[in-house]
């Protein structure tokens, strides 16, 4: 797997660039934001880890270049007690954060478990999605327009329900866990009791269901999680 260092400090960078390769990891490290942009553009990347405070182009800048067209794990470095940068970062798409001076073991864990995520559940990228709708019997997901329709008229979904229904359709016929739905949708560890899962496929089922209490498209696996079923019908409108 190949992972962005963008660190503007030469001895960060190369412990950076050392430790990651002694991992097996294949590192392209930069010292600023614009060096990243260009290695962004032109090399296919499982993963970036990016400084804040950066010459000629910033890690917020260079996230919110990214977050464009790519959904690809990143994880920001920020100066210790600096809580606006990490806001300004989770806000702007970063998937984690780490305060210098970091321990490099949490740092080596925290790539590692982001890249089995991503790769494990699929999380699909922008780009991919963007190329053509999802179509599923009279149900099609236009991520280019970031609509749904059924039989033409639109429904209206929240964020989270949008991001759900855009991940069931980009895996038909895939069963998933409700940690597996949380980590993949809302891209945080659930609760051991936390419903937020199963509350938001019952709203997302009144939507798109012909009838919610007997569901055909998102249906429910005894004992696993969820699947959800292509060229299905939905509710008249």
């Amino acid at each position: 797997m190949v992972i962005l260092v963008a660190e503007d400090e030469t001895d960060i960078r190369n412990l950076l660039k050392l430790s990651l390769e002694q991992e097996g990891y294949q590192v392209l490290a930069v010292a600023d934001g614009l060096a990243a942009l260009e290695l962004f553009r032109e090399q296919t990347l499982d993963l970036a880890v990016l400084d804040i405070m950066m010459p000629r182009l910033d890690g917020l800048n260079l996230l919110r270049k990214i977050r464009e067209t790519s959904n690809m794990p990143v994880i920001m470095l920020t100066a210790r007690g600096e809580d606006m940068d990490k806001i300004l970062g989770l806000g702007l798409g970063a998937d984690d954060y780490l305060a210098k001076p970091f321990n490099m073991a949490e740092l080596v864990a925290r790539i590692a478990a982001l890249l089995r995520r991503s790769h494990q559940y699929g999380k699909p990228n922008v780009q991919e999605m963007a190329k053509a709708p999802i179509i599923s019997g009279d149900l099609v997901f236009d991520p280019d327009r970031a609509t749904v329709t059924i039989r033409g008229v639109s429904l209206n979904l929240n964020a989270k329900e949008y991001k759900l229904l855009a991940f069931f359709m980009a895996n038909p016929g895939r069963v998933f866990t409700r940690q597996q739905l949380y980590q993949s949708v809302w891209q945080e560890e659930p609760f051991a009791e936390d419903n937020t899962v199963m509350v938001h496929i019952s709203n997302l089922r009144s939507k798109i269901e012909a009838d919610p209490k007997n569901p055909t498209r998102i249906v429910t696996i005894r004992g696993i999680g969820y699947k959800f079923m292509a060229g299905q019908t939905g509710p008249t409108r």
